[in-house]
């Protein structure tokens, strides 16, 4: 007999970023957190930190190379300089289709030994765990000038793998 299929557990946290720095931090929090086999989700217009926070991850992983947008290699692995896992970063925005498309990029093969990131994965790479930390970068309503680099940062994790306390403790920035 089946099991019946139970919707995943979803829990969130917002935190306000105000400096590229702060959003490489946040990135390095977010790094103390994974484990091999995360998928992480990245969504934010252009210009909004996706890569930047992406660097941060790359620095608290400890892996190899200067992190930088995937877009026309489409994906880049980066692999770990201190035995940890390796970071897989992949820029989705040029691929039109879905998981198929995606597929020849063999992330699930990735993913088990790897963190994988990719930049505007929603609707197109969730397939691919029941786990994952959904990142959504939007920049502050407000006057132009004063707000330019401040960012609204929603991390919504999805599934067992990411509780309330874990994503807490992540919008806490370092002093």
């Amino acid at each position: 007999m089946e099991a019946p299929h139970t919707q995943a557990a979803e829990t969130a946290v917002t935190v306000t970023i105000d400096s590229p720095e702060r959003m490489q931090d946040l990135g390095r929090r977010i790094a103390s957190v994974l484990r091999p086999g995360d998928l992480v989700l990245l969504t934010g217009e252009l210009g909004a930190g996706k890569t930047t926070l992406t660097r941060g991850l790359g620095e608290g992983l400890g892996v190899r190379g200067a992190v930088t947008s995937p877009t026309f290699v489409i994906a880049r692995v980066h692999p770990s300089l201190v035995g940890g896992p390796a970071l897989v970063h992949v820029d989705a925005y040029r691929l039109g289709g879905g998981l198929d498309e995606m597929e020849d990029l063999d992330l699930d093969v990735s993913l088990p030994e790897s963190v994988v990131v990719v930049e505007w994965g929603d609707g197109k790479v969730e397939d691919l765990s029941e786990d994952r930390l959904h990142v959504v970068i939007a920049r502050a309503v407000g006057h132009e000038e004063v707000l330019d680099d401040v960012r609204e940062v929603s991390l919504r994790g999805v599934g067992a793998r990411w509780g309330a306390d874990q994503l807490k403790g992540l919008a806490e920035p370092t002093v």
